[in-house]
């Protein structure tokens, strides 16, 4: 089982807490998946059996997720489980002993399974999760730590990391936390905890959340479930980022059929698209040609002038240092870029090199933009 679904909406329905009749799912107002499960206990296999008729009987096809606090809410009635390791805390128990509690019974059952690093952020109150398993969460304001534990989960080979603020959170994960993670990992991103309006789950998504998680909004809210369902699946961007993106994948294919590494770039002004290019780095022998590069020249030679600051650049590839500082100084005002580079895009080494002024939108895109990358890199193996 895959969860990767982009832009994509979770609600977390606890079994001790959740009243399923008053959810206002419908054929037409749903969430994009049901996560079950709580931070103490519950009936979860009787809960997941009342829960797959009530949507069958409202017409509904949602996945349903197990997000279990510990090894006796597994159910094999749900479709999958996240399995879950509390990697922000040092609680052996959460860390794998409740693991290989659940093991065989999974196992056994063939159920979809998705390996998740669990990864509770301060979100300004004491949670269930907290008491339960006797851990602290991180520190919102030590990025780097937060970093450092999730590059650490995709080097064990999670397959999605779950940022939590926590169970009735002040202050959901920011993001900038959010960003930060995006940018040095490629799993699944799942953010939830104190999200309470789709103003702030788009601002999780525009910051590069796969999938944003929402519980006790919903709880006490459940005629919201709507307004959120109706957002705008792709914040940040529109039709128009999309098309552009598809002219910058243009140049990034011309650069893969010249055994470039395939990055294209275009600059757009006014609806005009000013300046096109694409890595040439091996065809000139010069390090600095990169796509960005060759569409910043282009584009000040069609203005006549150095400064770009009514223009946006869109790129397949999230700007390494250099493109990021030629950018800066160009003066372009907004910057969207397709797939992140954990190992280095100017995220890493510079994050705050372009315009004061300019605004970034990541994940225009990122699919189409990472398979073009990784069918060069496959190529080379």
């Amino acid at each position: 089982m895959e969860i990767n679904k982009k832009h994509s909406l979770a609600l977390l329905l606890d079994p001790e807490k959740a009243n399923l009749d008053a959810l206002p799912i419908s054929e037409s107002c749903h969430p994009d998946y049901l996560f079950v499960g709580g931070s103490t206990g519950g009936d979860t296999t009787d809960f997941v059996r009342h829960l797959k008729s009530l949507i069958a009987n409202r017409k509904s096809r949602i996945p349903i997720i197990l997000f279990p606090g510990n090894s006796s809410q597994f159910t094999s009635e749900a479709d999958g489980i996240l399995f879950l390791s509390l990697l922000s805390g040092k609680n052996p128990e959460y860390l794998v002993n409740q693991q290989i509690k659940s093991a065989r019974a999974i196992h056994d059952s063939q159920l979809d399974f998705v390996p998740t690093a669990y990864i509770l952020i301060d979100g300004g109150v004491e949670t269930s999760t907290m008491r339960v398993t006797g851990t602290q969460p991180l520190d919102p304001h030590d990025i780097d730590t937060i970093v450092d534990t999730c590059i650490a989960a995709e080097l064990m080979g999670k397959k999605a990391i779950y940022l939590e603020a926590g169970s009735g959170a002040i202050h959901p994960v920011s993001p900038e936390i959010i960003q930060a993670v995006r940018s040095h990992t490629s799993v699944t991103l799942i953010v939830g905890g104190g999200i309470r309006t789709p103003e702030a789950m788009n601002a999780a998504y525009k910051a590069g959340a796969d999938i944003v998680v929402i519980g006790n909004h919903f709880e006490e809210h459940p005629e919201d479930l709507e307004k959120f369902t109706t957002a705008p699946s792709v914040p940040g961007s529109s039709p128009d980022d999309e098309k552009y993106m598809s002219l910058a994948l243009a140049e990034a294919r011309k650069a893969l059929a010249a055994n470039e590494i395939p990055i294209g770039c275009v600059i757009v002004s006014q609806n005009q698209v000013i300046g096109r290019g694409h890595n040439l780095t091996e065809m000139l022998e010069d390090v600095t040609a990169h796509a960005e590069m060759q569409a910043i020249t282009a584009a000040t030679q069609t203005l006549g002038g150095k400064y770009l600051p009514d223009a946006t650049l869109y790129v397949t590839v999230e700007p390494c240092p250099m493109c990021a500082g030629a950018i800066g100084w160009a003066q372009i005002n907004r910057i969207v870029y397709g797939t992140p580079d954990p190992k280095r895009g100017y995220t890493t080494y510079a994050p705050r090199v372009f315009h004061p002024k300019a605004t970034v939108t990541a994940g225009v895109l990122e699919d189409e933009c990472r398979a073009l990358i990784q069918e060069f890199f496959k190529s080379k193996r």
